[in-house]
């Protein structure tokens, strides 16, 4: 557990294959930032990565994007970009780095964690529902493909309007062999709710309104749990992210025994808990987050009692 006298800038990883949607994914999340400053970081320009209705200005490396939101080309020099985020006079609530078609994710976010502010959310690997498995089988691309998908937190099965059930069945399948820790979601042009890959949707804190859904897509099941008593926040994050109660994310404040206030957050497997900044100073609420079932709420309160 860290304190955090400086807030920290979560980051997102976004990789997959040549092809998958990486950059679909991108401008759907620039488009549906709900208020929230993103700022992409991509391998280099080339081809315009961001829609051209989404751009304010560009400048050199930097395009200013509608909504507050930033793009920076980082090259070959990812630390450099990282550091000038540092010095833009508006610091962004979330990065996003889109990664090239054949990098390694894992190595991105391992170099990201040099840079104390910045904190991995999570990693996001795309995969292309009607190609994956014959580029993951291929001898030239198995390795990069494989290990693409063994990093990932979260799997987007993107294109799957383009499989018949048979197909789609036997390719979740492949996946899940080759991407034991990752929760698959299926979407068709990479349209999936912010929260469930960025966060949960909701400011958390002393003047937050617990309640609120995000605008969660409809294969998504949210619920707020309100917290009235002291609870030890490591038990409770390793609690929400036990398998059984599937849930994808959960992020809240929770007050432990000695007085202190935490942040609690899981993504799949993955939790981290982290003291609060000194202005949550309250008991919270807990936002849970499932996918494709309802959240179970009686298992979560069991969490919960401690």
């Amino acid at each position: 557990m860290t304190g955090a006298s400086t807030p920290q800038i979560p980051v997102t990883v976004i990789g997959g294959y040549l092809g998958a949607g990486k950059t679909t994914l991108v401008n759907h999340l620039l488009r549906n930032a709900g208020g929230k400053r993103l700022a992409v970081l991509v391998n280099e320009f080339g081809e315009l990565p961001i829609d051209a209705d989404l751009i304010e200005s560009q400048d050199d490396n930097v395009i200013n994007i509608a909504g507050g939101c930033v793009c920076c080309s980082y090259g070959s020099d990812l630390m450099a970009a990282l550091l000038d985020l540092l010095e833009l006079d508006i610091q962004p609530d979330h990065l996003l780095i889109e990664a090239s078609g054949v990098a390694l994710p894992v190595a991105i976010a391992q170099s990201v964690t040099l840079v104390a502010r910045f904190v991995i959310d999570g990693i996001v690997v795309l995969a292309d529902a009607e190609t994956v498995r014959q580029h993951g089988t291929d001898k030239y691309l198995q390795d990069t493909i494989s290990r693409q998908l063994a990093a990932a937190d979260i799997v987007l099965l993107n294109k799957v309007d383009l499989l018949d059930a048979a197909g789609l069945s036997e390719t979740k399948n492949w996946i899940a062999s080759v991407a034991p820790k990752g929760r698959i979601f299926e979407t068709a042009n990479a349209e999936i709710s912010q929260a469930a890959l960025l966060g949960l949707g909701l400011e958390f804190g002393p003047d937050a309104e617990p309640g609120s859904d995000g605008g969660l897509h409809t294969h998504h099941d949210a619920k707020v749990f309100r917290i009235d008593n002291p609870i030890d926040p490591e038990h409770l994050a390793g609690q929400l992210a036990a398998p059984e109660l599937e849930l994808v994310r959960a992020k809240g404040f929770v007050s432990a025994p000695d007085g202190k206030v935490f942040a609690v957050q899981t993504v799949g497997r993955r939790w981290s808990v982290q003291e609060a900044p000194a202005e949550v100073n309250a008991l919270g609420s807990i936002v849970c987050i499932s996918h494709n079932r309802p959240v179970d709420e009686q298992a979560v309160k069991r969490a919960l009692s401690g």
